[in-house]
């Protein structure tokens, strides 16, 4: 483990303290990528990671959560969808293993699943404003994290700058972790020192070894610059669809084609809107799932943040979280 300098650990004292951990590092929960493997090197590194549990039935989170324990003995936590039909029923899984921390994801949580939550675990939320971040708050979610669009996967329209400039002088009585863009100890340090209790990083871990992403997978992270990764495109107003940001290839092109038909078929009557929402969801997710584990990166979805870039080689976990302790260590050194 690297030894931090008391100037840092004060810098992150109340993330450490909140999470458990080494480090206030959280690993995104990415779909496919942040399972048990990913997971359990995070937090054995120091830092604090999170099982993607996405679209998975409660039985499957369920292993996942033993499959994670039996290769950490740290804390780590599991994200949930708002939007999951078994939400309930994945809550009680997280109850049943004693998970310490639950992230909800997609929306503001009903009251209902945060008391249900608070029982066991710690609850952390995705805030996209100062205003949802303070009623979050007062709902009596226990820590938020802002993710601007620089992130991969689903984003938001605003900058993580923008978002801490606007977030951070203004919530002080909840822990508040930085997302989106992060690839460099630098920027960590930055965000603490404007109030960030930690960060969080989900691109700098996907190159990871103990990552099951597929090699073609790793490697066009390895070849991208920041620049490939792009947003993709909405094709009706009508019909919003939460942007992706992932590296352009022929998926983002089937993508714009495939809401065509999708909104053509709703348009004609022959499906619901909800339902030509699905559809337009599970795209992505199976997109992401041939880029992700097939090595599928011509028709498969490359999610990938802007700090792809940064992403240079494949290396062991506890190398990167030492990379981004040591850099944040010089930068603090640099200015005393």
């Amino acid at each position: 483990m690297h030894n931090v300098s008391a100037a840092l650990d004060k810098l992150w004292a109340d993330g450490k303290a909140f999470l458990g951990t080494d480090y206030a590092i959280m690993g995104g929960a990415m779909s496919w990528v942040s399972e048990r493997h990913l997971v359990s090197a995070i937090s054995n590194a120091g830092g604090f990671g999170v099982i993607a549990c996405g679209a998975m039935p409660p039985d499957l989170l369920d292993q996942e959560i033993v499959a994670t324990k039996a290769l950490t003995d740290k804390p780590f936590g599991v994200n949930l969808i708002v939007m999951h039909p078994e939400l309930m029923e994945l809550v009680e899984v997280c109850k049943k293993h004693d998970v310490s921390h639950v992230v909800l994801a997609g929306g503001v949580p009903k009251g209902s699943v945060i008391d249900a939550v608070k029982t066991f675990a710690k609850l952390i939320c995705f805030a996209p404003s100062a205003r949802i971040g303070q009623k979050m708050v007062k709902m009596g979610v226990d820590a938020l994290v802002i993710e601007g669009m620089e992130a991969g996967g689903h984003i938001g329209p605003v900058s993580t700058s923008v978002l801490a400039q606007e977030i951070l002088p203004v919530i002080d009585d909840a822990p508040v972790f930085v997302a989106g863009g992060i690839g460099r100890g630098e920027a960590i340090v930055s965000y603490l020192e404007m109030g960030a209790a930690g960060v969080q990083l989900g691109t700098r871990f996907v190159c990871a070894e103990e990552s099951i992403a597929h090699e073609k997978f790793k490697q066009l992270f390895i070849k991208s610059s920041s620049r490939d990764a792009t947003t993709s495109v909405q094709v009706d107003p009508d019909f919003p669809v939460i942007p992706v940001r992932a590296i352009a290839n022929k998926a983002s092109d089937d993508f714009v084609r495939f809401q065509q038909e999708v909104i053509t078929e709703f348009r004609s009557g022959a499906v619901e809107k909800k339902e030509a929402q699905l559809k337009i969801e599970h795209f992505w997710a199976g997109a992401l799932r041939r880029a992700v584990m097939d090595g599928d990166v011509e028709n498969g979805s490359v999610m990938a943040g802007q700090s792809v870039g940064l992403v240079e080689k494949i290396q062991p976990m506890q190398e990167i979280m030492n990379e981004l302790v040591a850099q944040a260590e010089a930068f603090i050194v640099a200015r005393s």
